[in-house]
């Protein structure tokens, strides 16, 4: 959550640089990579905490944590790289893409193990 609430601040401070009142999105172009920064990483946001929730219980508390903790670094990475330069979001989003499928891994071996192995 506080990552979500740095992205939307990071938002606000460019509305109030770049002078760009809401509802407006479209404006100068560091205005543009932040917004669109911002809405990605909001986007993908319910999908890891459900990924997260259901690995940690299910799979395991250490993995899933620490899984956790790189997925939230690589998000950051992407938003601070988004927000320079468009290509400079690419490899954070591939990092953070693989960490979500690694988690769906997680989640899905531990509920196999959990309803088909008594």
């Amino acid at each position: 959550v506080l990552f979500l609430a740095y992205f939307a601040m990071q938002v606000i401070y460019a509305r109030r640089k770049y002078k760009i009142s809401p509802p407006e999105t479209r404006g100068h172009p560091e205005f543009e990579r932040t917004f669109r920064a911002q809405a990605n990483c909001s986007e993908y946001f319910p999908i890891f905490i459900s990924l997260l929730w259901v690995a940690g219980i299910f799979f395991h508390q250490g993995v899933t944590a620490a899984c956790g903790l790189l997925y939230l670094y690589t998000r950051l990475r992407y938003f601070q790289g988004y927000t320079v330069a468009a290509q400079g979001r690419l490899a954070p989003l591939y990092a953070s893409a693989w960490l979500l499928w690694l988690l769906v891994a997680l989640a899905l071996a531990g509920l196999l193990a959990h309803f088909l192995w008594p």
